[in-house]
């Protein structure tokens, strides 16, 4: 993988000059780092709702945070993993803590009262029902001019 595809651009040219000093091997050093973590979320509108759905594996329901702030919706997540090794010699601790937050603008055709989340197999589901009057709007075919 690219070392783009694990920082953002932003971060790309924080680090730029520090890879030239340090860089002996095609990117190698950055990509022995953790990857930013952000889950893909698909969104698809039927007649009735939207279905919000996002592939967050290896985490449990309570991890989440779901809000509704005016049109907004956010979702975000963390976790916190603690490992401890003792032997005869030694010690060692390892922390592993991830967190991602993702907000969305609904639509003011978006029932917000009803808004359903479920999480299951490692993919997170959100069920935005529209409102009555969204539903009775017809599609219509606008034509290229």
């Amino acid at each position: 993988m690219k070392r783009g595809e694990y920082l953002p651009s932003v971060l790309n040219d924080f680090f730029r000059p520090w890879e030239s000093v340090f860089d002996t091997n095609g990117g190698a050093l950055l990509s022995t780092l953790n990857p930013i973590n952000i889950p893909a979320v698909n969104i698809v509108e039927n007649k009735n709702n939207y279905e919000v759905s996002m592939a967050a594996p290896g985490m449990k329901k309570d991890d989440f945070r779901i809000d509704v702030e005016g049109n907004t919706l956010s979702i975000s997540a963390e976790t916190e993993e603690k490992k401890e090794e003792k032997e005869e010699k030694f010690t060692r601790k390892e922390y592993n803590y991830n967190s991602f937050s993702r907000s969305f603008t609904l639509p003011d055709w978006v029932n917000k009262d009803k808004i359903d989340a479920s999480y299951e197999n490692g993919l997170l589901r959100l069920v935005l029902p529209k409102t009555e009057e969204a539903k009775k709007i017809a599609s219509r075919h606008i034509a290229v001019k």
